[in-house]
């Protein structure tokens, strides 16, 4: 039996070479003076796929005419604002129809969209929208209230500077915004003279990643980035053409949803079928109804579903092609057993990285392989440091061992970095491996692992975040960023914010050890709750509080977290009180034997 499977396995490789034939074409970047966008892919399929369907959306669909009409009504509406190309404007909506036209109408006048994280309040929020230079806000009738909780910290002026888009019956303007839906009706439809002078070194979107430092900083995504992604995606991943349905239920503000979802469809003229958010008990009935072929996932989407219970219809649903990032190895094979999915697409790569892997050739449990440079060097993970040789080099592992993953910038491999310079210029290692070389250091470990005939491409495994961020509900957490939010409140002296394991769950939840300020002797956990719930998005608060004496650190008064780790939540290893964030509440109550034993089990429902 096991020849008959080498011999399968290579017979199913060699079936893979067009599509490795389409990375290494797609994946070699053309000049940055080459006029092309999202806004004018979407121009084409208007003009070649006008009646096939663009995007279906809670009982309402527009054709690819539709869609490209009602972008180019918000484009008029942009300009006669006063908007022009390289301008910013900040965007906070939900996953729907007027999120895409928008995201359309800003790429086809060359001006750059902010895509703000719908669970941002507060200072968070303040800083996005502030940092990129902002000349307008476009606000969804959903985030009204966020937005009105920073109004006057922002340098935007009431009454112009805020764009208001309706929702189904919220159609109310707020007084402080122009309303941008009605003001549209009546504008023109055509397509703006702009779209065609769009080139690919234009930057098109910034996209908010936590990094290992402060607040969220905004990567730089070009056209050209973007599109190679779109193409990619849809030509060699997913795989889509017109008549294909792709379901896309994670948000449009991040680059897994807005590169590789929409991409697809911008880039082949596929069908995308977006929800709000993801709902486990919709999704059988909404994939079946809505005849969905493709999705877009990440791992802790696939695990949920795995938590749903099994149906006779399961395995006999349309979905057979999936692509995404973090479907862990012990959830891999019983998710496509169950669903009956033909492809997994793994793919990995950071918003702000400069190198794409992704798992074009149908192996399991790999994010595949890339056409790209990259080494993979010794980290210690205890002392949160690259370990280097006598003369400072790094230290390349040995293959199967885990390493921390650099992808080398070169002119193909550009890394494009922040708005921040500084925070730019910290992601780049410089003489790692020799003198002149510059490596992205993507904070990441990874090995490589057998995968059976692969043409001689070394295929590639996640392992886990290294430093000071961690990732919990698909989203990177930046301790440093939590601990400044943590240490506003008036009872804490010091915070030191980490990520715990906790069984059957993607990723890692986050915890804080904290002292209290003198005189305090005991922490109000209602009102401090109550601060984190406006101060952090959800997935950003702490699952875990641990109330210490003091703060360990070390002689550089660096806080050491490895103790902390391998501590976690055990009450028995620590006479600290220690509180949680219980499953569907927002208040922290003792840690008691029984609910942490549901946690350690993995039937806590995290």
């Amino acid at each position: 039996m096991g020849v008959i499977n080498q011999v399968v396995d290579f017979a199913a490789t060699l079936v893979q070479i067009p599509t490795l034939l389409k990375l290494k074409k797609g994946m070699q970047p053309r000049p940055l003076n080459v006029r092309d966008c999202y806004g004018l892919r979407v121009e084409q399929n208007a003009a070649n796929l006008a009646n096939h369907i663009a995007v279906i959306f809670e009982g309402r669909q527009v054709t690819w005419a539709e869609l490209n009409a009602l972008a180019n009504q918000y484009a008029a509406f942009l300009t006669a604002q006063g908007l022009k190309r390289g301008d910013v404007v900040s965007m906070m909506m939900d996953n729907r129809i007027e999120f895409v036209a928008a995201l359309v109408a800003l790429n086809k006048l060359g001006i750059i969209g902010g895509l703000l994280n719908t669970n941002l309040t507060g200072r968070p929020l303040t800083h996005c929208i502030s940092v990129t230079g902002s000349k307008k806000c476009l606000v969804g009738a959903e985030s009204v209230d966020a937005i009105t909780g920073v109004l006057d910290n922002l340098d935007l002026q009431a009454g112009g500077d805020f764009l208001f888009v309706a929702d189904n019956d919220a159609t109310e303007c707020p007084d402080w915004a122009v309303n941008m839906t009605s003001a549209c009706e009546s504008l023109p439809t055509d397509n703006p003279a702009a779209t065609v002078a769009a080139t690919l070194g234009d930057v098109a979107l910034y996209i908010y990643t936590s990094g290992t430092t402060g607040l969220p900083k905004a990567a730089v995504i070009s056209n050209r980035r973007y599109l190679m992604s779109a193409d990619m995606s849809g030509q060699a991943g997913l795989n889509t053409k017109p008549g294909d349905r792709i379901y896309l239920s994670l948000p449009l503000y991040h680059g897994t949803g807005l590169l590789i979802g929409a991409g697809s469809a911008f880039a082949t003229g596929a069908t995308m079928y977006i929800r709000r958010k993801f709902s486990a008990s919709s999704f059988l009935d909404e994939i079946i109804d809505n005849r969905c072929t493709h999705m877009v996932y990440i791992g802790e989407l696939c695990r949920y579903l795995m938590n749903t219970p099994k149906t006779a219809k399961d395995a006999s649903i349309p979905l057979h092609s999936i692509m995404g990032n973090g479907l862990r190895p012990d959830v891999w094979m019983p998710f496509k057993e169950r669903f009956g999915i033909k492809r997994v697409c793994e793919f990995y790569g950071a918003s702000e990285g400069n190198v794409a892997f992704a798992n074009l050739m149908n192996k399991n449990q790999t994010v595949g392989m890339t056409t790209s440079e990259v080494k993979l060097v010794a980290y210690n993970v205890d002392a949160d440091e690259v370990v280097r040789d006598n003369a400072g080099r790094c230290i390349e592992v040995p293959p199967g061992e885990a390493g921390l993953l650099l992808c080398k910038i070169t002119p193909e491999t550009v890394f494009e970095g922040y708005t921040d310079q500084e925070a730019t210029e910290k992601k780049i290692f410089r003489g790692a491996i020799e003198d002149g070389d510059a490596w992205f250091n993507t904070g990441d470990l990874m090995r490589t692992v057998p995968a059976g005939f692969t043409l001689n491409n070394p295929h590639y495994q996640f392992v886990d975040r290294v430093g000071d961020t961690f990732r919990w509900k698909s989203e990177n957490v930046s301790t440093n960023e939590v601990g400044e939010i943590i240490n506003g409140f008036d009872q804490i002296k010091f915070s030191n914010v980490y990520g715990v394991e906790m069984p059957n769950c993607d990723g890692r939840a986050g915890m804080a050890a904290v002292t209290l300020q003198d005189g305090v002797s005991e922490l109000d956990l209602d009102r401090f709750a109550e601060y984190l719930q406006k101060e952090l998005p959800r997935y950003a608060i702490p699952v875990f509080i641990r109330v210490q004496p003091d703060i360990d650190v070390t002689g550089t008064f660096k806080m050491l977290k490895g103790d902390l780790r391998k501590i976690g939540y055990d009450t028995a290893a620590t006479d600290d009180p220690i509180f949680v964030m219980k499953v569907g509440t927002e208040r922290y109550t003792s840690l008691d034997k029984d609910y942490q034993a549901q946690i350690k089990q993995g039937t806590a429902g995290y």
